[in-house]
């Protein structure tokens, strides 16, 4: 049984009452295995951050079913629901935005385990200069508030607050969009190290297939709403079958650039 299987996901949003609709998610069928990852790619607008939102039911979908482990995540409600958020977390693309800058650092990686009950003050304490340590974030660092962090510092941050609940699955909504190339790099690489330590699940999306094809085991490729073409990650790379993905292709720069 696969982790998560998303089953004909829609959802509308409206203006004004009366007004036509904009179809944002158009019946968007996918799956994923435990600990592993499925890219949804695709340009700006194309629906890829309101799936993931719906997949976390921070949004309602109009129609369709998300399944967890066998579980109908769409009818749970109270326990139930509190339940899946400890299993299902998000990392969003913007720290800055993401991390309360009131607060430091330490009590924003805290926050998941204060609100389902986890541990007393001192070992939640301890936990989080585990996890981020574990991310790259040294104890000097925990009573540092955000304006005080570098983007990338940030974003490990983040990763760590999302870690504290020990979920299965993460939603990576543009993680590294915001980050320098270099910094990109290494937080695909501890996303990766992440998984192959604890066997994360990852919903990976990004407008930048050039992320995925060492990171991915099967992209989605998504354009206006719904997803025109899914493949393991090498067969998509070498032997697309859509013209959109073709065009998504053409435009990474390294793909069918001779060797030097």
């Amino acid at each position: 049984m696969a982790l998560l299987e998303v089953d004909r996901l829609t959802k509308e949003f409206r203006r004004r009452r009366g007004e036509p609709g904009h179809r944002a998610v158009d019946e968007v069928s996918f799956r994923i295995e435990r600990g592993g990852t499925l890219a949804l790619v695709g340009e700006s607008g194309a629906g890829k951050s309101t799936t993931g939102r719906l997949v976390l039911r921070l949004i309602e979908p109009d129609s369709g079913g998300v399944s967890m482990g066998g579980t109908d995540v769409r009818a749970l409600d109270g326990r139930g629901l509190r339940a899946f958020r400890k299993r299902a977390q998000m990392v969003f693309q913007d720290p800055h935005s993401s991390l309360d800058p009131r607060v430091p650092i330490a009590v924003s990686v805290a926050e998941p385990l204060v609100v389902h009950g986890i541990g007393t003050r001192g070992e939640r304490r301890e936990r989080v200069a585990d996890l981020l340590d574990g991310v790259g974030i040294g104890s000097h660092l925990l009573g540092r508030y955000p304006a005080q962090l570098s983007g990338g510092q940030l974003q490990r941050v983040a990763i760590a607050r999302a870690l504290a609940t020990d979920p299965e699955l993460i939603v990576c909504d543009e993680p590294v969009s915001a980050l320098d190339v270099s910094i990109q790099a290494q937080v695909i690489n501890l996303l990766t190290d992440l998984q192959a330590e604890r066997g994360i699940a990852y919903l990976f999306i990004t407008h930048d297939l050039a992320l995925v094809e060492a990171f991915a085991d099967t992209v989605a490729v998504m354009r206006a709403g719904a997803i025109v073409e899914q493949a393991p990650v090498d067969r998509l790379f070498r032997e697309p079958e859509h013209d959109y993905t073709r065009t998504l292709l053409d435009a990474v720069p390294y793909i069918g650039a001779p060797a030097s």
